[in-house]
C-alpha cells in the first residue's frame, strides 16, 4: 500500500507532456525492432517504423538534455555550489543508469554465449562506455549506442562547468552555464564537419553506425536540451508565452526539413552535406521547440495519463531489455523463418506484451529499488557539507 501511494505521489508530481513525449520515444524504438520479426516487409509502414525508431531515440536525448540540464543549472547558479555538487549530481545519476546497464550487459553476455554466438573482442570497451567512442560499434547489444553518448555528456558538462567557473570565477554563473553549452555545441558541430570533409560515404547504413552512433559526433544531441533547459528558467515568461508558436514552428521545421529532404531526392550521395552535418541538429532542434508547450502539459485525464505514466516510468528498461534480450531470446527458442504471416504476427504480439509486462517488473524489483539508493542517508552523508 505504501509503494502505490508513493508511486502515486511520483505521477502526481510529473509533467504529463514529458511523460508522453518519452513513451512516444519508446514507442518508436520498440515499433522499429519488432520489425525484426518480418524481415522481407516492404512499403510505407515498415519505412514510417523504421524513421520512428531513429526519431525516438533523438527524441530520448533532447529531452534528457532537457530535464538534466534544468537540474544541473538550478545546482551550478546557487550561492554556495561547490564541486561537492557536481559529485553528487553524478553519484544521482549514476544510481538511475549504471546498474540497468551493466546487469543487462551482463546478461547480453551470457545470453550471446548461451546460444552459441561468439562475443566481440571490443566487450571490455563495453564496460566503460567505450564501444562507441570514435567509431561505430559491434552489433553486440546493439542498442546500447545511445549510452555512452548520454554518459559523457553528463560527464563532459559538469566537468568543463567547474573548470571554466574556476577559471573566470568573478564571471556571471549563468552567462558561464551558457557559454559552456553553445561551446558544446559548438564543438560536435565541428566534428560533424570534420567527418564529412574526411569521410567518403554515400550509404545510409553507414551514416547510421559510423556518424548517428558515435559518440564523437553526437554530444550536441544532449546540448540542445540543455540549452533549452537554460531558456525555460532564464526566459520563462517567453517560454510560456510563446508555447504554441514554438510547437507549431517545431512541426513545421521536422516536417518540412523532412519533406524537402524527399520532395528534392537530396540522398547522402548528392547531399552529404546535409546529412553528415545539418540533419541531426535540425531534428534536435525541432523537437527542441516541442518542449515549451509539452513541458506545460502539466495533467491529463486518468484514463490516458496512467498508462503514459507507466510507459515513461518503464521506458529505460524496455530500451536496454526488448532487443538484445527479449527479441533475440525469443527467435533463439522460436525461429521466426518457418513461420507464416499470422503465426509472425502472433509472435509479435506476444513478443510486445512480454516486453511491457518484464519491463514493468523489472523496473519495480530492481531498478526503482536501486535508484532509491542515491537518497539513502548514507549515500547522502557523503556529500553533506
Amino acid at each position: 500500500m505504501v509503494s502505490i501511494l508513493k508511486e502515486q505521489n511520483i505521477q502526481n508530481r510529473r509533467i504529463f507532456g514529458l511523460d508522453l513525449m518519452r513513451a512516444i520515444a519508446i514507442l518508436a524504438v520498440l515499433g522499429s525492432h519488432t520489425l525484426w520479426i518480418f524481415p522481407e516487409a516492404t512499403g510505407t509502414l515498415p519505412s514510417l517504423l523504421k524513421f520512428g525508431g531513429v526519431m525516438g531515440v533523438e527524441l530520448f536525448f533532447v529531452l534528457s538534455g532537457f530535464l538534466i540540464g534544468r537540474i544541473l543549472f538550478k545546482i551550478f547558479t546557487k550561492d554556495d555550489f561547490t564541486i561537492v555538487d557536481l559529485k553528487y549530481f553524478l553519484v544521482r545519476r549514476w544510481f538511475r543508469t549504471l546498474p540497468n546497464y551493466y546487469l543487462i550487459l551482463i546478461l547480453n553476455i551470457i545470453l550471446v554465449s548461451a546460444i552459441g554466438r561468439a562475443l566481440p573482442d571490443s566487450l571490455p570497451l563495453y564496460f566503460g562506455f567505450l564501444q562507441n567512442m570514435t567509431s561505430g560499434m559491434d552489433i553486440f547489444f546493439t542498442e546500447s549506442w545511445s549510452l555512452p553518448v548520454e554518459e559523457v555528456a553528463y560527464v563532459v558538462g559538469p566537468f568543463l562547468l567547474y573548470v571554466v567557473v574556476s577559471a573566470f570565477a568573478k564571471a556571471k554563473k549563468e552567462t558561464i552555464f551558457l557559454f559552456t553549452t553553445l561551446s558544446i555545441i559548438l564543438t560536435f558541430l565541428m566534428t560533424k564537419v570534420f567527418y564529412n570533409l574526411h569521410v567518403a560515404n554515400s550509404s545510409l547504413d553507414y551514416w547510421n553506425i559510423n556518424l548517428k552512433a558515435v559518440v564523437l559526433y553526437r554530444l550536441d544531441a544532449i546540448y540542445y536540451g540543455v540549452l533549452a533547459a537554460y531558456l525555460s528558467l532564464k526566459h520563462p515568461d517567453f517560454w510560456k508565452r510563446n508555447s504554441g508558436f514554438l510547437g507549431i514552428a517545431g512541426v513545421v521545421l521536422f516536417l518540412g526539413f523532412q519533406w524537402i529532404l524527399g520532395k528534392y531526392q537530396l540522398s547522402i550521395a548528392q547531399a552529404p552535406f546535409i546529412w553528415n552535418v545539418l540533419y541531426l541538429p535540425v531534428v534536435s532542434i525541432s523537437f527542441c521547440f516541442f518542449l515549451p508547450f509539452l513541458s506545460q502539459w502539466k495533467k491529463a485525464p486518468k484514463f490516458i495519463g496512467k498508462p503514459i505514466f507507466t510507459l515513461s516510468i518503464i521506458s529505460y528498461a524496455v530500451y536496454l531489455l526488448h532487443y538484445g534480450i527479449l527479441l533475440q531470446g525469443m527467435r533463439w527458442l522460436q525461429p521466426i523463418e518457418g513461420l507464416n504471416n499470422n503465426e509472425r504476427l502472433l509472435f509479435a504480439g506476444i513478443y510486445l506484451l512480454l516486453t511491457i509486462l518484464i519491463s514493468y517488473l523489472w523496473y519495480r524489483i530492481y531498478e526503482k529499488p536501486m535508484t532509491d539508493l542515491r537518497d539513502h542517508p548514507k549515500i547522502k552523508g557523503l556529500f553533506d557539507r
